[in-house]
């Protein structure tokens, strides 16, 4: 049996990477030959790097010919429906595409070769069946939630996310913004860590936002591999996101956080978040039970003091959220995915 993969932003190493990557290692599982197309034969080495996977058996190679003499096909979309060719067709969305003639005859006849349109969150498909007229499924991305371990806490703040622009942006500046406040609050033992990639679409940005940490204690961590970011989780008491950060959602959705994986990367670590009310997250937080939401700067830097001055509180978030992490797993992901093959 043969299984080819495409993803068009694999060397952006963000989550919807790691989605793929665990679906190439699903199709080895089975015994498969794994092709994914990429023209640089580099790039499985730093997706084992940045994710800590074991992608040996994967096969790089230049065209995979839209699944031609394929057994199964895993497409990622651009926006773009695909005319594929392989036995069964599995077209995925992580972003919620919108205003793209999606309902076009065009794409209606390429969508007869498409078993199953899959979606990385309830949010992305909302857009994404109202978009091209669809009843896509959703299989929430894997988390390989007993990776992360637990330590001992150090008065440290973490975000974890990818400083490109070209698609959305992790509003790494407004987490600066909020963290110099808090620390004028008299948090003086405390750190701020931003960590992600910065492959694509970086540079401009990461130069503005080194500028904007002027002396405090904030440090900027490139592309760390996954052991270094694993361990940020263990030390971490509180995890920021302030992806989708001003957006109207309803306009704009593929400028939010579509589902969340380093939200619950922290959970699974006991490093409770403290993220935007915005796309996906919605579907991994509770409010005050394993996380909290914030709207506003102020929000942001008041609930973070909440939570740090009642250690009860804390504890009961921590221990929420660990919890809450195990359902999106890897496992869960694998047994979803099977499912459909």
């Amino acid at each position: 049996m043969r299984a080819a993969i495409f993803n068009p932003y694999l060397d952006t190493m963000g989550g919807g990477e790691r989605y793929t990557a665990e679906v190439a290692k699903i199709f080895l599982d089975k015994g498969f030959r794994t092709d994914i197309e990429w023209s640089d034969k580099g790039i499985k080495k730093k997706l084992e790097d940045r994710f800590g996977l074991d992608l040996a058996l994967v096969n790089i190679v230049s065209s995979i010919e839209k699944g031609d003499g394929y057994d199964y096909c895993f497409w990622v979309s651009d926006g773009s429906i695909p005319l594929l060719h392989a036995r069964k067709n599995f077209l995925h969305f992580q972003v919620p595409f919108s205003g793209v003639e999606g309902r076009s005859l065009l794409n209606k006849m390429k969508l007869f070769r498409i078993n199953k349109v899959i979606c990385n969150s309830y949010f992305t498909k909302k857009f994404i069946d109202k978009e091209y007229g669809l009843k896509s499924i959703v299989i929430y991305p894997p988390v390989d939630v007993d990776k992360y371990q637990l330590r001992r806490k150090e008065n440290l703040i973490l975000s974890v996310g990818r400083f490109s622009q070209l698609m959305q942006s992790k509003r790494q500046d407004v987490l600066i913004k909020a963290f110099k406040k808090f620390y004028a609050l008299g948090y003086k033992k405390w750190r701020l860590i931003l960590a992600g990639g910065i492959e694509v679409g970086a540079e401009k940005f990461l130069a503005k936002l080194k500028k904007e940490v002027g002396s405090y204690p904030i440090e900027i961590m490139e592309s760390p591999p996954f052991d270094k970011i694993s361990k940020l989780y263990a030390k971490a008491k509180v995890f920021w996101s302030a992806a989708g950060y001003k957006i109207d959602e309803n306009k704009k959705p593929e400028k939010t956080e579509h589902f969340g994986i380093t939200v619950v990367e922290a959970m699974a670590a006991g490093c409770v978040p403290v993220v935007f009310f915005a796309g996906g997250h919605k579907e991994i937080i509770e409010e005050g039970k394993n996380g909290f939401f914030f709207k506003t700067i102020s929000e942001l830097i008041e609930k973070t003091n909440r939570l740090l001055d009642n250690k009860d509180l804390y504890a009961r978030v921590s221990k929420n959220s660990i919890n809450q992490s195990k359902n999106f797993s890897c496992q869960r992901f694998k047994n979803e995915f099977n499912q459909i093959l």
